[in-house]
């Protein structure tokens, strides 16, 4: 078998990691769509409610990396089903809670092996595929989490209006006994084990090109949060019928699958080279909303475009940041593989805070070109990796950079 052939036993392990992010998505975006079941269930309000959804993401930005560095050398398959059972119970858990604060804590709990579950989906497809399928099989797993806003979280708000919202959390539960069992089939032995101290690990993080390349994603899903967060009124202020808003946001979702679809297109060669432009095109099409709300068609298909670009560095940003690590601190790629969705999640929280900053100060409208001037600003980053990737090549062509 040639050996950047993808074969039976890799696709496998490829729709196994997928729908186990698929599973772990659908637990985290979920909460958007009950909160209001969950709040008047719980009595509180909805903004107290909505603590749920930002400790959730606080915890898995800061608690991953840390979690990361401290097991580097457990074994992976090992590691990674104990943790799907972990992420078993405390869906369970939060099923069975009966105040706020028991939910809080298991959902802090949750993101915490969730964090920590999809960086090791990350690393594992990144692995066990030849080399240039690494790209496939990373957007393959990116894209679990695209279902998961499609057709994991739609269905989990329907079971929630249905049957209360503890019946989402059992839902995710038997996911997660679903995701168990193909893990336990499907998962190699005899994975990667690095052997390192937490300041090694933590080493990384004081490298300037890592940190250039944790705030290119960063500022791209930042650049798309802006704007994101406020659809729903700007699709409002664009005339679109209430009725129509979930179907249009529905659709919003579908046309990200192909924007995931791509981003693997994009990593296949030269990823970081061609992010340049990507980004610079996603800023046109941001800014380009500012002019096209006032038509309607215009406007519907401004937006789709927007989707189409929204994640387009993910894989790319994934690899680069392990590649980086291999380079500049090999026993650290456990943790760089945990910097990407830690960016993203960064990203959104900047994103949608600069956005309502300036949706308050200056009008709905101007958060179309706040979002462009951040995509540029991650063109920016991607344009100075790309150029210290040349000269450093440079060097070691020339021999003047000696090996470590």
């Amino acid at each position: 078998m040639h050996s950047d052939t993808l074969t039976r036993q890799h696709w496998l392990l490829i729709i196994t990691l997928s729908l186990l992010t698929f599973v772990l998505g659908t637990s985290e975006f979920v909460i958007v769509g009950i909160l209001t079941d969950i709040s008047s269930s719980l009595t509180m309000s909805n903004a107290k409610a909505g603590t749920l959804v930002s400790a959730f993401a606080i915890t898995f930005a800061i608690a991953t990396p840390l979690v990361m560095s401290a097991t580097s050398h457990f074994p992976k398959r090992k590691w990674m089903l104990a943790l799907i059972v972990a992420f078993i119970l405390f869906n369970a858990l939060c099923a069975l809670s009966t105040s706020y604060a028991m939910l809080l804590t298991f959902r802090i709990l949750t993101a915490i092996v969730t964090g920590v579950l999809i960086s090791l989906a990350m690393i594992v497809a990144s692995e066990t595929m030849p080399a240039k399928k690494r790209g496939l099989a990373i957007s393959f797993v990116f894209g679990g989490f695209t279902l998961a806003n499609v057709v994991g979280v739609p269905i989990g708000t329907v079971v929630s209006s249905w049957f209360g919202w503890n019946a989402t959390f059992m839902l995710t539960t038997i996911l997660g006994g679903v995701a168990f069992l193909a893990s336990y089939f499907v998962l190699p032995s005899g994975l990667s084990q690095v052997r390192s101290s937490i300041r090694d690990q933590f080493t990384l993080l004081t490298n300037p090109r890592i940190l250039i390349a944790f705030f290119i994603p960063a500022l791209g899903f930042g650049a798309t949060y802006a704007v994101f967060t406020y659809l729903v009124p700007i699709l409002k202020g664009m005339g679109a019928p209430d009725y129509s808003i979930s179907l249009i946001l529905f659709v919003y979702g579908f046309i990200s699958i192909f924007s995931n679809i791509l981003a693997g297109k994009i990593a296949s060669h030269n990823p970081i080279g061609r992010l340049r432009f990507v980004f610079l095109v996603q800023a046109f099409i941001l800014a380009s909303l500012y002019f096209t709300t006032g038509y309607f068609t215009l406007g519907l298909i401004n937006i789709g475009l927007m989707s189409l670009t929204a994640i387009l560095l993910t894989t790319s940003t994934q690899l680069y940041l392990i590649d980086l690590a291999k380079i500049y601190q090999p026993s650290a790629t456990g943790l760089a593989a945990s910097l990407m969705p830690v960016a993203s999640n960064v990203g959104i929280a900047f994103g949608s805070a600069l956005g309502g900053f300036v949706y308050h100060q200056g009008g709905l409208i101007h958060v179309t070109w706040v979002g462009a001037i951040v995509a540029v600003c991650a063109s920016f980053l991607t344009f100075l990796s790309y150029r210290l990737d040349k000269k450093t090549a440079r060097k070691q062509r020339d021999g003047s950079l000696l090996p470590n």
